[in-house]
Order: structure tokens, then C-alpha cells, then sequence
């Protein structure tokens, strides 16, 4: 198994969950039976995933989904396709969907699931085939009242759209089986833009509580997937300007400020930010320790660490992607004068949308994009608002005062239902 250290050269999101967790729950002085419950994950499989390749070999993948908990409403989570997916990843992305979820007073629990694979090494074929062997490995799990996978790393609408078919197949037609589907196939509006959109939402309301326009701000994005790339767009669109991107084939840079929507539109043609025009080009990790207000990881995790930290040219850090900053490395930041806005607040967007999707599915009844946008604002300021309030209340970090919150959601529900009754 990978472990977490200081130097960022590798990572497990389910020590980094944690240790996060265990933060909180020392102020919250949770007694061990309790942190056990919350701690392990409800259920975990492992499936092998035989698929036939293009050139006629068969190749066997390793697939997961976990189940982290579901006293508070069915399992939601993403699915992420990368080389580089564990089991402890899994599990740590899983436990971060349920404190999620809760902060953000959804009715819904925590999962993950992942592929081991290279889907930039794969035909369209080729993933078509893994994703519907991999929905015959876990559908017995699966189910739009047992757990919804939405997109995550490297996946995306249409990919989502072969896990419905393949499991309508068995069970019926079930578009609330997964979210973040084509519209065609009951996706929601504003959904493949929600976690960027959210991200945004999320700085503004940041900018506006430190009393600053922003368009008197700049800001820094690494990862130009959909969550940096919408989240960029929009808070360039509203006066933000944005001073560097990255994805990984390296980054661009452009003190004057980045012109996001050519930067997007190049990589749709090229693949990659590789010879955008519009600024210099930069190795991907000068983009993290490049000057500016805002600093916007949106990739992977593990990304800022021992060997960044000190460089970093920013005073607040908003975790768009799940886990970015080492937790070896985060007691450091408040010393070095870094406020960091967590990831379970400011990439909730994306899950938030999926639960509207997946109401809608159920009513069998299309929302307009203008009630979502609505709706979507009101739970992301209404979560910054408790967190920012609480964290003054207490005098702990944003990422305390987001667990504090969301952990006593989970624990309150777990009593009601007597999933987890209190020792009296």
C-alpha cells in the first residue's frame, strides 16, 4: 500500500481522510467505538475486469467500488479511470463523498469506485468494453437507491450513459442509476459544469466576505479538466483574472491574464494546453508556486507538499480537487500565513448538481438551468456561511470547522436511526 510522507512523491487518500477526520474528532472528543463506525467503510469490493483489446489480447483490469456510509441516504460518489487508483484511494475518496454530502445537507452517503487503467492508452472501443464488464462486476451494488456513481477523474457524460444502459438492461430502464449522464439520457442542466461552477461560487463568496472586488484579484489553476477549466471560465467571467493553467503536458502563464475560453478551445482541438499562444509556457508545476491571490488546485491529490509549500506565492488555497494538500504538510500552511478553503466545501458543486439530477430522474420531471443555478447557489453559500461562522466560533481552521459540521450530521443520524446507538 502507498503511504502518505512530506516529499508528495506518493499518497493514500484513505491516511489523509484520516488524519483529517481524527483532527476533529479529538475536538469533538469522539469516543473510539464511534470513530470506528464512522472510520470503516460500510462495504468494499474488488472485481476483475477481463476485457478484449483492439489487438485481440485480453487484458484483465482491477476495478473497486466502496461504500463508505449510508446512514444519511443512499451512496453517491464518482468513478475515476487513471494508472495510478488503489483500494486506499477509494476508500479515502469515499469517506470524503459522506462528510461531503453532510456538510452540504444532502440526503446522501459516500462512495467511490476506480478503474487501474490508462484511458489516454485506450480506444473508444476499448473503454466501452471496460466500463460494461466493470457494471457486471459491481451492479448488484449499484442502484438508484443503493449507490449512484457520477463522473470523476477521466470520465465523463458518456460514460455514464454505458453505465445505464448496461444495468437498465438487467434491472429496467433506470436513468437514476448514475449522474452527470447526456441530456438526451437524463442528464440535468448545468450539470458538467456544476463542481467548476461551484468552485466559483465558493471564491466569490470569499472575495466578498473580505470586502474585495474580483476583478481586483487574480488567480492561479492547476488541472484544465472540466473542474479547473469551468472554474477558471466562470470566475473569469466574473472579473477574476486568471494568471496561469496547467494540465499535465505543462502550464501557461500570462501576468496580464489568461484568455480562458481560447485556452479551452485549444485544448478541445490539441488535447492538451501544449502550444497554447496566449501566455508562456511553463513546467506544470510552476503553475502551483506562480504569484497570485487565489490558488486553485484542481487535479489530483497530493499535489502541494514538503517540497512546494515554501514557494508558494499565494495566501489562500481553495481545494477544488479531493485532497491536494499533504496532510503532513497542511499544520505548516497557517504558520507561512496560508488559509486554505477545504475540498469537501469548495468542489461541492458537482455532487450537489448530481442530487438534483438524480431527482429529477426519480420525478420523472426536467428542472429549468435557472432553478438549479439557484438552488446551487443557495446550498454552497449556505455551507460557507456555517463553516466560515463555526471556524470563528471555535478558533479551528476551515477544514476543522467543515468536519465538526459534517460529522455531527452523520452522528445525529446514525443515533435516530439507531444505525449507531450512543453509549448511555
Amino acid at each position: 500500500m502507498k503511504t502518505i510522507h512530506d516529499s508528495g512523491s506518493s499518497t493514500d487518500c484513505h491516511k489523509a481522510s484520516i488524519m483529517q477526520f481524527d483532527r476533529a474528532a479529538d475536538l469533538m472528543e469522539l469516543d473510539s467505538a464511534l470513530r470506528q463506525w464512522l472510520n470503516t467503510s460500510f462495504r468494499e469490493l474488488s472485481v476483475r475486469i477481463p476485457v478484449r483489446m483492439d489487438n485481440g489480447n485480453v487484458q484483465v483490469f482491477s476495478g473497486y467500488r466502496v461504500q463508505h456510509n449510508n446512514v444519511r441516504g443512499p451512496h453517491k460518489g464518482g468513478l475515476r479511470y487513471h494508472p495510478d487508483v488503489s483500494l486506499g484511494d477509494i476508500r479515502g475518496l469515499a469517506a470524503w463523498m459522506t462528510w461531503k454530502c453532510a456538510l452540504l445537507e444532502l440526503p446522501l452517503g459516500g462512495a467511490k469506485g476506480g478503474i487501474t487503467c490508462n484511458p489516454k492508452e485506450m480506444s473508444f472501443g476499448e473503454l466501452e468494453r471496460l466500463t460494461r464488464e466493470y457494471v457486471h462486476g459491481i451492479g448488484d451494488l449499484i442502484g438508484p437507491y443503493k449507490d449512484i456513481p457520477a463522473p470523476d477523474v477521466n470520465t465523463n457524460a458518456r460514460i455514464m450513459g454505458w453505465i445505464m444502459d448496461e444495468y437498465s438492461k438487467r434491472q429496467g430502464y433506470s436513468p437514476g442509476v448514475v449522474t452527470g449522464k447526456p441530456m438526451e439520457l437524463g442528464g440535468s442542466p448545468g450539470r458538467e459544469n456544476a463542481t467548476g461552477k461551484g468552485v466559483s461560487m465558493v471564491v466569490s463568496r470569499w472575495a466578498e466576505k473580505e470586502n474585495k472586488r474580483l476583478d481586483q484579484t487574480s488567480a492561479a489553476v492547476q488541472g484544465f479538466g472540466n473542474v479547473g477549466y469551468h472554474a477558471a471560465l466562470h470566475l473569469s467571467r466574473l472579473g477574476c483574472k486568471i494568471v496561469a493553467v496547467s494540465d499535465s503536458t505543462g502550464g501557461i502563464i500570462n501576468e496580464d491574464g489568461l484568455d480562458i475560453e481560447a485556452a479551452g478551445r485549444h485544448k478541445k482541438i490539441k488535447g492538451s494546453l501544449s502550444g497554447f499562444a496566449g501566455g508562456d509556457a511553463v513546467h506544470q508545476d510552476e503553475v502551483l508556486i506562480f504569484k497570485c491571490d487565489y490558488l486553485i488546485p484542481s487535479a489530483l491529490q497530493n499535489v502541494i507538499h514538503g517540497g512546494t509549500f515554501e514557494k508558494l506565492q499565494t495566501r489562500i488555497i481553495f481545494e477544488a480537487a479531493n485532497g491536494p494538500i499533504c496532510p503532513y504538510t497542511e499544520p505548516k500552511l497557517p504558520g507561512a500565513g496560508i488559509t486554505v478553503l477545504p475540498d469537501i466545501l469548495v468542489n461541492g458543486g458537482g455532487v450537489t448538481v448530481s442530487y438534483f439530477e438524480w431527482v429529477q430522474n426519480i420525478q420523472h420531471f426536467k428542472w429549468k438551468d435557472e432553478a438549479i443555478q439557484l438552488e446551487l447557489q443557495t446550498i454552497m453559500h449556505r455551507a460557507f456561511d456555517r463553516v466560515i461562522v463555526l471556524a470563528e466560533e471555535r478558533n479551528v481552521s476551515y477544514r476543522i470547522a467543515a468536519y465538526i459540521l459534517a460529522i455531527d450530521k452523520v452522528v445525529r443520524a446514525g443515533h435516530l436511526r439507531g444505525t449507531y446507538q450512543p453509549h448511555i
